[in-house]
């Protein structure tokens, strides 16, 4: 390869000055800016605290928050009175009353085992002292009057917290064992009667039995058939609450079609006075862009707060906050739609003395038709999750349930519960909005 010449590049350099002569930014602009990004992102881990923050923070309470998700425990209070040990149950009980438990076994003299996996993983209880037995070996944890006092030498599981006994079992779970009682919490995979709540006649009954229940020919319940029966039940689990849950994710999903339709109903004729090539008019242009800008500013979960505020709590505030943010929104992506358009189309349909409206139905509107409908779709695709984000704040649907059931801080297997059936849905209407969205722009290409 040869070198050029000096006239040569001077040339060269008089026809295309750009391409010799850049400016700072083309020459160092992507170093430059990721220099200055670096720098920003330490600066906001100094200014907010981001290391001190995750060092307190309390990851092993966030190990149980998760573990809660996908199993659930049984936390009987075995309580010291007259010389016996007596378990009680929380108002969350999940077990039918009188019910014969496998990890829980009372003895005659009053005493009480409770099972953690195996025989080798227990607690031997008397209302005088606690045997704890870890991978088998025996531990003393002796009663006093005003405390629980743990043995010496104790191994890492059995920890003295004061005037009460910590035992970790793992996984499995652990116990509290203080000088009145033994605080027992018992971990199982799953959630515990999803299917049945323990007042159910077909508690116990798991989903292979359930299904053989329903084509069986013999009725439990001589009123109705067994199919009737289960779905009942079903829908009418105390513990779970299927038929108020599926009810509250119906709502939000009426919320977010509700809410869209009537958004793109309002942004559909109000587009055609802010596009500027419609409306000939420059004050109504500005005035209904700034109105478009205005509403949509407003976050939806601010709106949804505001008419929480006037409606009180239900699905209206919700539809009213989709409705508002979504006009603003709409309007803006069909009115840019409008302007690019072909205005080829427009000419012709003049050139034959067409009226304007005439010109605007068949010149313009099926030109930009599939691109507002498929506007539309996603934007109904995106309120179907946020419907349940402004559905926390008041204005109801699956999203007021799911904060109901985070309040309660030992609800989480049902919050996740929530949580997969909010992912199907977002998945099915994802693929269906997509689905038609593509069919729309493929037929426009052909």
């Amino acid at each position: 390869m040869t070198a050029i010449s000096a006239a040569e590049r001077r040339r060269l350099e008089g026809k295309f000055p750009e391409v010799f002569r850049k400016s700072f930014l083309q020459r160092y602009g992507l170093p430059v800016g990721i220099v200055l990004t670096l720098a920003y992102l330490v600066f906001c881990w100094f200014f907010f605290g981001v290391g001190p923050a995750l060092q307190n923070g309390k990851w092993d309470r966030a190990s149980i928050y998760i573990q809660d998700w996908y199993s659930w425990r049984a936390q009987p209070r075995l309580r010291f009175e007259d010389g016996a040990v007596v378990p009680q149950w929380s108002s969350r009980g999940q077990y039918p009353q009188d019910a014969v438990i496998d990890w829980l076994t009372p003895h005659a003299n009053g005493s009480m085992t409770v099972t953690f996996g195996s025989d080798a993983d227990r607690l031997e209880i008397t209302p005088q002292v606690v045997t704890v037995y870890l991978a088998g070996e025996p531990h003393l944890v002796m009663i006093g009057e005003d405390a629980a006092t743990a043995p010496e030498n104790a191994p890492a599981a059995i920890v003295q917290d004061r005037q009460k006994v910590i035992v970790d079992f793992g996984f499995e779970g652990q116990a509290e064992i203080r000088d009145n009682q033994v605080a027992v919490q018992r971990r199982f995979l799953g959630w515990a009667n999803f299917l049945y709540d323990p007042r159910s006649p077909l508690w116990g009954h798991d989903l292979f039995s359930t299904v053989g229940l329903v084509f069986s020919g013999e009725r439990v319940d001589p009123t109705r058939s067994n199919a009737q029966l289960v779905l009942n039940e079903w829908l009418g689990n105390r513990a779970w609450q299927h038929g108020d849950i599926l009810a509250k994710l119906m709502q939000t999903l009426v919320m977010a079609f509700v809410g869209t339709l009537l958004a793109t109903l309002v942004a559909f004729p109000l587009a055609f006075i802010a596009a500027r090539n419609i409306t000939l008019n420059r004050p109504a242009n500005w005035l209904m862009k700034r109105f478009f800008d205005f509403i949509r500013s407003v976050d939806m979960l601010i709106w949804a707060l505001f008419f929480t505020r006037g409606f009180g709590p239900g699905p209206i505030p919700g539809i009213a906050a989709i409705f508002f943010t979504d006009t603003g929104a709409l309007g803006k992506v069909y009115a840019e739609a409008l302007e690019n358009i072909d205005d080829k189309q427009r000419d012709g349909m003049r050139s034959v003395g067409a009226s304007p409206a005439a010109v605007n139905r068949y010149g313009v509107v099926p030109q930009v038709l599939p691109v507002f409908v498929s506007q539309s779709l996603y934007f109904w695709e995106s309120n179907t999750r946020s419907a349940t984000v402004i559905g926390a704040v008041g204005a109801g649907g699956i999203g007021l349930k799911l904060l109901e059931a985070m309040g309660t801080n030992s609800d989480w297997d049902k919050v996740a519960y929530m949580v997969v059936l909010i992912l199907i849905v977002v998945f099915l209407f994802d693929n269906l909005s997509t689905g038609i969205r593509m069919r729309l722009i493929g037929r426009q290409t052909h």
